[in-house]
């Protein structure tokens, strides 16, 4: 199964059975793994936890019609890497218009997990589809990591042990060449934005450490 058309996936049965309810449910909603958004050629790649139920699960898009939404797709438009900031048209479908510049999403889990807590195993059996998109990533430089779980799912598709590199909000972790630089960031869930673990502006801080990066790779010719 490729990362590039993993609608069809049933490799972890609890996430497939609960995706068939849903679609039983609600049949107009997409409730089938969701595919990355943005260009294989992008040097940023943002990686989440995995879709929302009434967010990427509802529309296809990642984090497109939740709260994680308002928040990363603001913090891209503001940094170059989207056209606009609002993820959602006037129908709350995924906005057609939107469309990132130099930058790509994806998730750690492709389908949306019971509780939204996808199990170890899930996140493993997963994990192949992330190893081979970063793999069809020429121009990669820079990965941002949306929470612990991205972290350490970004770091095993890349070969590496998470156990070496300690999750922590706006830190930066250069791997070994030449391997993309990893960016951490608290993941922009409702939950740790209305707690205040997470503000616009601490988020929209790795953004701009991001971007910043990217220059210096530019300045330097590596990208």
């Amino acid at each position: 199964m490729s990362f590039q058309n993993p609608l069809d996936c049933i490799a972890c049965p609890r996430l497939a059975a609960h995706l068939a309810a849903l679609r039983q449910r609600d049949p107009d909603w997409h409730n089938r793994p969701v595919p990355a958004f943005g260009e294989l050629d992008a040097r940023l790649l943002v990686v989440g936890l995995g879709p929302g139920e009434k967010g990427a699960n509802r529309t296809g898009r990642p984090f497109t019609g939740d709260v994680a939404g308002e928040l990363l797709y603001p913090a891209l438009h503001r940094f170059g890497f989207a056209t606009a900031a609002e993820p959602l048209d006037a129908d709350k479908a995924a906005n057609p218009a939107l469309r990132l510049m130099d930058a790509r999403i994806t998730n750690a889990v492709r389908c949306l997990p019971p509780a939204n807590k996808p199990t170890p195993v899930e996140i493993r059996e997963c994990n192949a589809f992330l190893a081979e998109e970063i793999n069809a990533m020429p121009r990669l430089a820079a990965i941002i990591a949306l929470g612990g779980v991205a972290h350490q799912a970004a770091l095993r598709a890349l070969g590496l042990k998470p156990a070496h590199y300690v999750f922590g909000h706006n830190i930066r972790h250069d791997l070994p060449a030449p391997l993309p630089t990893l960016f951490d960031s608290y993941h922009c869930s409702g939950y740790n934005w209305r707690t205040g673990r997470l503000t616009r502006e601490s988020f929209e801080a790795v953004f701009a450490r991001a971007r910043e990066f990217l220059r210096s790779c530019e300045s330097r010719g590596r990208v």
